[in-house]
């Protein structure tokens, strides 16, 4: 090249813009968000707001230090594996999902992009890792699911309502985490000389009927199983028991905060703002495989004081000194 036309073409570089030059040189990350939920379900919503501002924290500005791209299901499980498959096509940094159910499906799409789950339960029984401390794979995450919760909530169960001998499980059959928490609860049960009624769901059309079945068996009080499409139906279980007066106890504070009566398990705010904490650890070049999956530091007790009252029922003492919070 002559001297006369290097010249030339550095005056040339030098008048780009300097967006463009960036751009050119450093490519912002993206992240994936493969959703079960719609884009406005309230749930997604908040529990995305706590993923964003885990990543504030970190010192990230969406738009500025990463993009993000989402894929919704809408509720509609048979959709996750071709959103799976429409994320990993467009090559993201890393996925982010919420729970075991989206998990799944993002793991059969794709074993080498990263995959972050805000809510990972059960997951070595899926085969999503080989192990907690070393997960071996493209998945890793916080744990919702912490062996032996389960059983505490059934012996919450007969706390609220002393001397009950019968009590009911709402199952969540198409929910791969739920399956060990129903082997968990009946085995407790049986220790306990306590007959669990099981009522399986597929949906949240299935609650009513559910609610319906379980107290034409007479129970004197429900467990309802930690599950992705449970918890996002809150309110309609919340207000199904409230109409049919059977006192239930839940995984999820987000039950209570509708009307529920108790529940005792992890605070999900606190796991999707702790996934931003795996996520700048990839981002920063860190291996899925071997960023151990995570346990929340603290399981709480939350009792909804008004509803208990509408169900003329009179909470221990001794329990209401356990909670961590107490609805009035």
């Amino acid at each position: 090249m002559r001297r006369r036309e290097f010249i030339g073409l550095l005056g040339a570089i030098a008048a780009w813009p300097q967006s463009a030059l960036s751009d050119t040189a450093k490519k912002r990350p993206v992240i994936g968000r493969l959703a079960f939920p719609s884009k406005d379900a309230d749930l997604f919503v908040r529990y995305n707001g706590q993923f964003l501002s885990g990543m504030r924290e970190l010192h990230y500005t969406e738009g500025q230090d990463f993009d993000i791209v989402y894929r919704f299901a809408d509720f509609r499980a048979d959709r996750l594996p071709r959103l799976a498959a429409e994320l990993v096509q467009l090559h993201p940094d890393v996925i982010v999902v919420r729970a075991s159910l989206d998990a799944v499906a993002a793991k059969k799409a794709t074993d080498t992009i990263p995959i972050v789950v805000g809510a990972l339960g059960d997951p070595v029984a899926l085969g999503l890792i080989a192990s907690e401390a070393r997960p071996g794979g493209n998945v890793t995450g916080i744990t919702p699911y912490v062996k032996g919760l389960p059983a505490k909530q059934l012996e919450l169960a007969r706390e609220l309502v002393p001397g009950a001998t019968r009590i009911g499980l709402v199952d969540d059959v198409t929910d791969p985490k739920a399956h060990p928490q129903r082997l968990e609860i009946e085995t407790t049960g049986r220790s306990l000389a306590i007959k669990v009624v099981s009522a399986e769901v597929r949906t949240a059309a299935d609650i009513g009927p559910a609610y319906e079945a379980l107290a034409a068996e007479g129970v004197e009080v429900i467990v309802v199983e930690q599950s992705t499409m449970l918890v996002v139906a809150h309110k309609p279980i919340a207000a199904v028991a409230a109409a049919k007066k059977v006192p239930t106890v839940y995984g999820y504070r987000e039950h209570v905060e509708a009307g529920g009566l108790a529940s005792y398990g992890v605070n999900l705010d606190w796991c999707y703002h702790r996934a931003a904490y795996f996520v700048d650890k990839i981002l920063r070049g860190a291996n899925p495989a071997e960023l151990p999956v995570e346990f929340p530091t603290k399981l709480e007790l939350v009792i909804n004081l008004k509803t208990a009252r509408a169900l003329g029922l009179t909470v221990p003492p001794t329990l209401l000194a356990r909670a961590d919070e107490v609805i009035e």
